[in-house]
């Protein structure tokens, strides 16, 4: 687990700059994750980018998003060139449509981002001399260009569509998946996630399901099955180790569970996951449908 770690006199919870200048871990070859948002500004290099086991080959330029807890890695990566942004949650401006999109964002290993590439290049340009000069007012000028960053990506993705206005069920969905997604959350109840919240269980159940067409319940089983991919491809627990890790005190129902969730047995699942990117067993992770 990496930490954001930024250098005086900034004393930010945000750092932006070259492969070379964020340092050697940018660009690393082995999996590991952050507490911390990462957005890479990919503008040449060969290679892959590895997103919670979907593999993608570069094609600059494109984006890379990478929220807390999701485990990526370069693969082959070579000649990588462009700019990484690094920032807590607490340098956005505070708008829960933000953390909404950076999640959506980071479900896919590589943005492509077509006629947006000159606008996107430019504003990260003037991000990172803004970084580097101090001038006054400079940290409001990142937020409110951080803001139009993400703004900018969504465009990327849904060419002409405007990105939705938050409401009070997108809302409390989006906290809703940031606690279950950082490390340990998969070990929350329902119950537990919705007094850390400040509402009923009854009435997360109702806003989550309106939110995002699943229970609460039916996240934390995702939640749960992709903790459990990440830990039994990127690490050498036990399978009772990762089990516990992934919230199951009872190694044989985690195992019952994989094997409900994903057609294999954890065993299985680490002996065929080593470079097989194309195995749909591997790749995604569906929501099972809602039961009791």
């Amino acid at each position: 687990m990496h930490r954001l770690q930024v250098p005086l006199p900034h004393l930010l919870p945000f750092a932006i700059g070259s492969f070379d200048t964020i340092g050697p871990l940018s660009r690393a070859g082995f999996p590991h994750r952050h507490s911390f948002y990462e957005i890479v500004h990919v503008t040449g290099g060969r290679g892959a980018h590895v997103l919670d086991l979907v593999h993608r080959p570069l094609a600059p330029p494109q984006l890379c998003v990478i929220t807390p807890g999701q485990v990526h890695h370069w693969a082959d990566g070579d000649e990588l060139a462009g700019r990484v942004v690094l920032f807590n949650e607490d340098f956005l401006l505070g708008d829960p449509q933000d953390l909404a999109a950076l999640r959506a964002l980071a479900s896919r290993p590589a943005i492509d981002l077509g006629e947006h590439a000159g606008t996107v290049g430019a504003l990260l340009a003037d991000m990172e001399h803004e970084y580097r000069t101090l001038a006054p007012g400079y940290q409001g000028v990142l937020r409110a260009s951080l803001h139009i960053l993400i703004v900018r990506a969504l465009r990327a993705c849904a060419p002409g569509e405007p990105p939705a206005v938050a409401s009070r069920p997108a809302e409390l969905a989006a906290a809703f998946t940031r606690l279950i997604a950082r490390p340990g959350g998969v070990r929350h109840s329902v119950a537990s996630t919705a007094h850390e919240l400040g509402v009923s269980p009854g009435h997360l159940q109702s806003l989550v399901k309106q939110a995002t067409g699943h229970t609460p319940g039916g996240l934390i089983r995702r939640q749960q099955t992709l903790e459990a991919k990440r830990l039994l491809a990127c690490t050498d627990l036990t399978i009772r180790q990762v089990a516990r890790e992934a919230g199951f005190a009872d190694p044989a129902y985690f195992c019952r569970f994989f094997r409900r969730e994903t057609g294999m047995t954890p065993g299985e699942f680490r002996s065929r996951v080593d470079g097989n990117h194309h195995d749909p067993r591997i790749m995604s992770i569906a929501v099972a449908p809602d039961g009791p």
